[in-house]
C-alpha cells in the first residue's frame, strides 16, 4: 500500500492526564426530566400546571373529565385543605349522579400512556373523601376507545390525606393508553399526587430514571455529568419560596410530595421529582462525577441581584450542597442524605457558580462563593463562567475574574457552525497549563447529521491533545423529546416509548468509551500540507435593519479604507421597522438595502435611532444571500447583546459578544470597520467589538492518542473530514510487544447529510474489527469522512 504519510506514536512518552476529560450535560429543556428520564408517566400529576409556566396551562391541563353509563361530576381544583403547603392544589370530584363511575383520565406525554404486555405499573395516589368510603376507587389502564389493559382497585376509607398504592400490570402493549380513574357513591372524591411508574426503571428504583434512556446514558461511560443547567439555574425571582424563583436545590430533595412545583424557563413545569438526590444517585449509577451547578445570586434574563451584604445564605447554600454530598453522617446535611437512603458520601468534586453569566454583577458576587468555598472545602474544584459566546468582552470578564480568584476552571459554551469548527481546531494550543482550566460545559455545531459528527470528532481530538489546559467537556444539549422542541440539535432523541442516539452521540460514546488516562506523545510526517482555502476578503451586499424595533438610519457612508472613495446614501435616510405586531408596522420598509462592495477594506458610518420597540438594530454585510452572510447586532438578546456573527449555509456562528443596550429616540453614532476577515465595531467612537471571520483549514488527519491505565492498552483516535481516503503507516515506538492485537471502532461509509431516527436508530453507528499483526508498525486506509478508533492489546 503507498501511504501519504506516517503517524509515530512515542508510547514511552507521556504527556497530560486525561482525568475527567469528557463527560454528559444534563438539563431540563425538550421536556428531558418530566416526560423524559424521569420516569413519570403522568403529566401533571400534582394539578399544579399554571399560566406562570406557559401562557396556555390550567390546573387540569392534561387531565379530562370521566362520566360513564349516565355518570355526572362536578371536577374542580381547591386549595382550601391541601396535602401540604408547598403543594396546595388538589383535584375535587364532585359526584352529581354515579351512573358506572365518574373520575379523570390521564393523557400522559406525547401520545399517552406507554405500556408493554405482561409489565407491572406503580400506581400511587393521595385521595381522602367525605363519605361513600365502601366505595372503591377504580384505576385503568385503557386504550383510547376504552379496552382495558390492566385494573386496580383502592378503598378511600378516610376523609383525612392518605397515600394509596397499587400495582397494574399490562395484558397489551399500548404507547397510547390513558390512566382512568373512577368512582362511585355520592359526595366529594379528593385526589392529589397521582403517579404512575413502570415498575422496571434503571437500576429498579422506585421513582427512578426511565431504563431506555438510562442504559444509552450509561453506555457512553461518562466521566462526569453537569446538572441541572444551563438557563434554569439562574433564571428567576430571588425568592426561594417564588414559584419561578431560581434554581434552588433545597427545594428539590426530600418526600416528593412535599417539592415546590416550579416555572421552567424553557416554557413549562418541572415537578421536581427528579431532584438534586436523584441526580447524585443517577450519577453514581452510571458511574459519572457529579458536577453540580448553583446559581451566584445574579439573573443576567432579568438584571435581578442580590444584594451583596444579602448574599450569605446563597453562599451557605452551596457549603451546604457540599456537606449534603460529602458531609458524614455527624452533620447536619450528611444526616439528612442518609434519611433519605445515602449514608455513604457521593464523593463531590466539583461546583458550579453561575451559567454564561454575563455583566458586572455576577463577577462581584463570585468571589464571595469562591473564596467560602475554598476556605471550607479546599480540595473543591470551583468552576467560574465566561458567558454563551466563545469571545468578546464578556468572556474575558469571566477569565479576568478567574484568573483572579484562582478559579479551578473556567466555564466555556458556544454553538457554532461546523466551519467554526474546523477553523478553530487549534483554539486551545496556546492555553496554559498553570492558568485556570477550560470546562467546555456545552458546545454543538448545529446538527444532528453524520458531518455535524464528523467535525466534532475532529474538533475533540484538538480537546484531547490540549488536555494541559482543557479538563472537561461535554456536548449539549442532551435529550429532546421530539414532541417537546425547545433546542436542537440533541444528543439523543425520544417520544415516550422509542430513543436513538444521534451520529453525534456516537463520536461522543466512542471518545468516551475510549479516553485513556494520559496522553501520548504523537507525531506526522510526510503528509501533505493542510490543505488552506484562499482567503478572500469579506465582500459582498451591505444592508441596514431592526428586530423587535423601529428606527431611522441617516448620513450613511461606505468609505474604502485604501483609496478613501466615499459612498453617500442620503437618499436612504428614511425610517424602517419590523416590530413584534405586524400592524404597528404599516408600510414601512423592514431592510435598506445599500447594494454591493467589491471593496476589500472599508468602512460603513451610520447615524441610528430607534423610534420604538425593545430592541435593536442588525446591520448584515458579506452578505451572498440569505443563508451565507455576516451581520452586527446591537441590542439583542433581550436588548443587552453587541454581537458579530457569520452566518453560513444558515447556520450561526457567534464571533465575539459584548454588552450594549440600545435607548428610546437616543441617536447612535455606529461605525463597521471590515478589512480583510478582521471586523471592528464602534458606537460612538468606542471599539465594541473585534473579531476574525477565520476560514476553515483542512488537515490530513485529525489525531490524538493514549494510554489506559487499567488495562495498558494504547488508543489512537484519528479523524479524516476529507472527500478522498488517506493511508498511513502507523508506528507504536517503544512497544515492548512485538505483535499487537488491534480492536477497531469505526464510523465511516455515511452520506454527509444522514441522520439517525427513530425508523433506523443505527443508521449511523460505529462498526467493531479485529486484526494482528506482526511488529508494532502496520498500515491503514482511513476512509473518506471516517472516524476511527484502535485499541491496541
Amino acid at each position: 500500500m503507498k501511504t501519504d504519510g506516517t503517524l509515530t506514536i512515542h508510547t514511552q512518552q507521556r504527556g497530560a492526564a486525561l482525568s475527567d476529560l469528557f463527560g454528559i450535560f444534563f438539563e431540563d429543556l425538550n421536556h428531558a426530566a418530566d416526560g423524559g428520564l424521569y420516569a413519570e408517566l403522568v403529566q401533571n400529576r400534582s394539578f399544579e400546571f399554571d399560566p406562570i409556566d406557559r401562557a396556555d396551562y390550567h390546573a387540569l391541563m392534561a387531565w379530562e373529565p370521566v362520566g360513564r353509563g349516565g355518570g355526572k361530576a362536578v371536577i374542580t381544583v381547591e386549595d382550601s385543605n391541601p396535602l401540604n403547603e408547598r403543594n396546595p392544589h388538589y383535584v375535587a370530584i364532585d359526584i352529581v349522579a354515579e351512573g358506572d363511575g365518574v373520575g379523570l383520565m390521564n393523557l400522559g406525554f406525547n401520545s399517552g400512556i406507554p405500556v408493554k404486555e405482561g409489565e407491572n405499573y406503580k400506581f400511587s395516589v393521595y385521595a381522602r373523601r367525605e363519605i361513600s368510603f365502601d366505595m372503591p376507587l377504580t384505576i385503568t389502564i385503557e386504550s383510547i376507545n376504552g379496552i382495558i389493559y390492566g385494573e386496580a382497585k383502592i378503598a378511600v376509607n378516610n376523609s383525612e390525606w392518605t397515600r394509596y398504592e397499587a400495582v397494574i400490570k399490562a395484558n397489551a402493549t399500548d404507547t397510547s393508553s390513558r390512566l382512568v380513574i373512577v368512582t362511585k357513591g355520592s359526595g366529594k372524591v379528593y385526589l392529589d399526587m397521582v403517579s404512575l411508574f413502570p415498575e422496571k426503571t434503571f437500576m429498579n428504583r422506585s421513582g427512578g430514571m426511565r431504563e431506555d434512556i438510562s442504559r444509552l446514558l450509561a453506555d457512553l461511560k461518562p466521566k462526569f455529568m453537569r446538572f441541572p443547567g444551563g438557563c434554569l439555574v439562574h433564571d428567576g425571582s430571588l425568592n426561594p419560596d417564588d414559584r419561578d424563583s431560581m434554581y434552588r436545590w433545597k427545594n428539590t430533595i426530600g418526600d416528593v410530595a412535599q417539592r415546590p412545583a416550579r416555572r421552567n424557563n424553557w416554557s413549562y413545569n418541572q415537578t421536581l421529582g427528579l431532584g438534586y438526590f436523584e441526580y447524585f444517585q443517577f450519577c453514581e449509577d452510571i458511574g459519572a462525577k457529579p458536577i453540580p451547578v448553583i446559581p451566584g445570586g445574579y439573573d443576567p434574563h432579568h438584571k435581578r441581584m442580590v444584594p451583596l451584604d444579602e448574599l450569605t445564605p446563597w453562599v451557605e447554600d452551596a457549603l451546604d450542597l457540599i456537606e449534603f454530598a460529602n458531609g458524614d453522617l455527624s452533620t447536619e446535611w450528611g444526616s439528612i442524605r442518609a434519611e433519605l437512603g445515602h449514608p455513604e458520601p457521593f464523593g463531590l468534586e466539583y461546583i458550579g457558580i453561575g451559567n454564561e453569566e454575563v455583566g458586572a454583577p455576577f463577577f462581584e458576587r463570585y468571589p464571595y462563593f469562591h473564596q467560602a468555598i475554598k476556605e471550607k472545602y479546599p480540595q473543591i474544584k470551583v468552576i467560574n463562567s465566561s458567558g454563551p459566546f466563545s469571545a468578546g468582552k464578556e468572556y474575558d470578564r469571566g477569565w479576568t475574574s478567574a484568573k483572579e480568584n484562582k478559579s479551578d476552571f473556567v466555564d466555556e459554551h458556544y454553538y457554532c457552525t461546523p466551519e467554526w469548527f474546523l477553523a478553530n481546531h487549534h483554539r486551545y494550543d496556546d492555553f496554559k497549563a498553570d492558568e485556570p482550566k477550560v470546562f467546555l460545559g456545552e458546545y454543538a455545531s448545529w446538527g444532528n447529521t453524520y458531518y455535524n459528527a464528523l467535525v466534532e470528532a475532529a474538533f475533540m481530538t484538538g480537546l484531547q491533545n490540549n488536555a494541559h489546559a482543557v479538563g472537561l467537556a461535554c456536548y449539549a444539549p442532551m435529550l429532546c423529546n421530539v414532541d417537546y422542541i425547545n433546542w436542537k440539535p440533541d444528543l439523543i432523541w425520544f417520544n415516550n416509548h422509542e430513543v436513538y442516539g444521534t451520529a453525534n452521540y456516537y463520536v461522543q460514546k466512542l471518545f468516551m468509551n475510549h479516553q485513556g488516562d494520559q496522553l501520548l506523545e504523537i507525531e506526522a510526517n510526510d503528509f501533505t500540507a493542510p490543505e488552506e482555502r484562499t482567503v478572500e476578503a469579506i465582500t459582498g451586499a451591505i444592508s441596514l435593519g431592526v428586530d423587535a424595533s423601529a428606527a431611522r438610519f441617516s448620513e450613511i457612508t461606505l468609505v474604502n479604507n485604501v483609496t478613501g472613495e466615499v459612498k453617500s446614501y442620503s437618499d436612504l435616510s428614511e425610517e424602517i421597522s419590523n416590530l413584534p405586531d405586524p400592524a404597528q408596522n404599516g408600510t414601512t420598509k423592514r431592510i435598506l438595502d445599500l447594494g454591493e462592495t467589491g471593496w476589500d477594506s472599508y468602512t460603513l458610518n451610520i447615524q441610528a435611532t430607534r423610534t420604538a420597540g425593545n430592541k435593536g438594530f442588525v446591520f448584515y454585510f458579506g452578505k451572498v444571500d440569505d443563508q451565507n452572510h455576516l451581520y452586527w447586532e446591537l441590542g439583542g438578546w433581550q436588548n443587552q447583546d453587541s454581537i458579530v456573527a457569520s452566518i453560513i449555509n444558515g447556520r450561526n456562528s457567534v464571533l465575539t459578544h459584548s454588552m450594549f443596550s440600545v435607548e428610546t429616540d437616543v441617536e447612535y453614532d455606529l461605525k463597521l470597520e471590515v478589512s480583510g476577515r478582521h471586523i471592528r465595531t464602534y458606537i460612538n467612537g468606542e471599539l465594541i467589538n473585534e473579531t476574525e471571520d477565520k476560514p476553515p483549514v483542512i488537515e490530513p488527519l485529525y489525531y490524538t492518542a493514549s494510554v489506559e491505565d487499567a488495562t495498558g492498552d494504547i488508543i489512537l483516535k484519528t479523524v479524516n473530514v476529507q472527500e478522498n481516503s488517506v493511508s498511513a503507516d502507523i508506528v507504536f515506538e517503544g512497544l515492548a510487544t512485538k505483535d499487537l492485537s488491534v480492536e477497531v471502532y469505526e464510523l465511516s461509509g455515511y452520506q454527509l447529510k444522514d441522520e439517525n431516527n427513530f425508523e433506523n436508530k443505527e443508521l449511523v453507528s460505529p462498526k467493531q474489527s479485529i486484526f494482528t499483526t506482526v511488529g508494532s508498525t502496520f498500515s491503514y486506509e482511513f476512509p473518506k469522512q471516517s472516524v476511527t478508533i484502535f485499541r491496541i492489546k
